[in-house]
């Protein structure tokens, strides 16, 4: 698997809640941190996604923003 997205973070599915269209889709990385993710119905089943599944949340975004408390 080649991709242009440089942020690839591996874990597994820590969970999967299904929805009528989308599936929100939580990833525990390898630290214990968590990432969410909606993604399709029909990419959660073509993806073959289950919990305990290895997979990548990829990560593409054009800017990320910063900020701190006052």
């Amino acid at each position: 698997m080649q991709l242009s997205a440089r942020n690839m973070l591996a874990g597994k599915v820590k969970s999967i809640t299904y929805g009528a269209v989308n599936n929100e889709i939580v990833i525990e990385l390898e630290g214990g941190q968590e990432v969410v993710s909606i993604i399709t119905k029909s990419s959660t089943e073509r993806l073959g996604l289950a919990e305990g599944k290895s997979v990548y949340a990829v990560v593409k975004a054009s800017s990320v923003m910063v900020a701190v408390d006052d």
